[in-house]
């Protein structure tokens, strides 16, 4: 395998196992925030990211930390599209075990197959499949991580990454019949449909893209290699096998994020959701240095600040979505946590 290649011997490495997403997804990340102008050692440091693993792509980020490091780049570099930039230059040779995968396939239809099937071991806690819907295939992805609320910008780049696959053997200009993605449409959405060259909608249940059967069928892979593929698909499942899921906290948060609909969360209800009792759940949450009021305390909080986020949302719809009776009750709690109003917040925002 020549230089360009991933190299042979990461394959042969000691490899830990792959908590959250493979740091081949943040390839080149560094230098493509700094080319947008972005503070790489603050929004490194936000996010939780030790810069130092992105230089190893068998070693693994938590997918929290990636999640928040692409959003954080986009608030800090005032790069509000910045996860559909960075998609758009991001080749599947740049994915690193996932993205042979796909080059590896004999075919772009199987290559798209082994792609999707190959995922769930680069990156947990996500959707993602390749569904026959006749004259198309639909490609959906979605991050299903209880904790991870603001996920705009990673779809927009994972969605970057599929496209480039498909045009790595139909040329640049080709383009999907459509595009979708679940977060509200963004002020600079034309240049979505630039990027993609197709109709883009927004607020969708799942992020997806349709693919004409006819473009993808029968179309061979450049660099397919049977032998390569196999080695490549042994990796990286390999690595996801060895990998953990969400904590009990993050499982906790998840549920009372449900719940919050309902009203108050109640102890019983969320330990029967985690299949424990309500003793065993304030045992494994004390373990943890909590107790059940601090994780659904934290729960509101970050909602609060997801919602805020969403300037198209009244303030006054927030309190119901957090569980609130009152408006009143809701703001009282909010200035509590960061010591100005909602409304005041939101400005400063601006």
């Amino acid at each position: 395998m020549s230089q360009s290649l991933f190299s042979t011997a990461a394959l042969h490495a000691p490899m830990a196992g792959n908590v959250g997403v493979l740091s081949a997804a943040a390839s080149g990340l560094d230098r493509f925030i700094t080319g947008q102008g972005g503070d790489l050692d603050r929004i490194f440091g936000r996010a939780g990211i030790d810069p130092e693993r992105l230089l190893h792509p068998t070693l693994s980020l938590a997918l929290t930390n990636y999640c928040q490091v692409l959003e954080e780049a986009a608030r800090q570099s005032g790069c509000d599209n910045f996860g559909l930039r960075y998609g758009q230059q991001f080749q599947p040779r740049d994915l690193g075990l996932l993205g042979y995968v796909g080059l590896f396939s004999s075919t772009l239809e199987e290559a798209l197959k082994n792609f999707a099937a190959a995922f769930p071991y680069h990156q947990h806690s996500t959707l993602i499949r390749l569904v026959d819907c006749g004259e198309c295939y639909r490609f959906d992805y979605q991050v299903r991580h209880g904790a991870i609320l603001d996920r705009r910008q990673d779809a927009e780049l994972t969605m970057g990454m599929a496209l480039n696959l498909v045009r790595h053997v139909l040329g640049h200009d080709w383009t999907p019949r459509a595009v979708a993605f679940e977060h509200e449409r963004p002020e600079g959405w034309r240049e979505h449909g630039e990027a993609f060259g197709a109709p883009v909608q927004f607020g969708r249940p799942c992020n997806f893209m349709l693919l004409p059967k006819g473009d993808v069928q029968g179309r061979a892979m450049p660099e397919g290699d049977p032998n390569l593929l196999f080695l490549f698909q042994d990796v990286i499942r390999r690595l996801g096998e060895q990998g953990v899921g969400p904590s009990l906290v993050e499982e906790a948060g998840t549920q009372i994020r449900l719940a919050l609909a309902e009203g108050e969360p109640c102890l019983e209800r969320i330990a029967e959701r985690l299949e424990l009792t309500p003793a065993g759940l304030q045992r494994r949450l004390r373990e943890e240095n909590l107790c059940f009021s601090q994780v659904v305390e934290r729960t509101r909080r970050e909602l609060a600040l997801h919602y805020l986020r969403q300037r198209q949302r009244p303030i006054s719809e927030l309190a119901p979505l957090l569980g609130y009776s009152e408006t009143s009750a809701f703001s009282r709690a909010f200035r509590r946590w960061f010591g100005v109003s909602p409304r005041q917040w939101r400005g400063d925002e601006r």
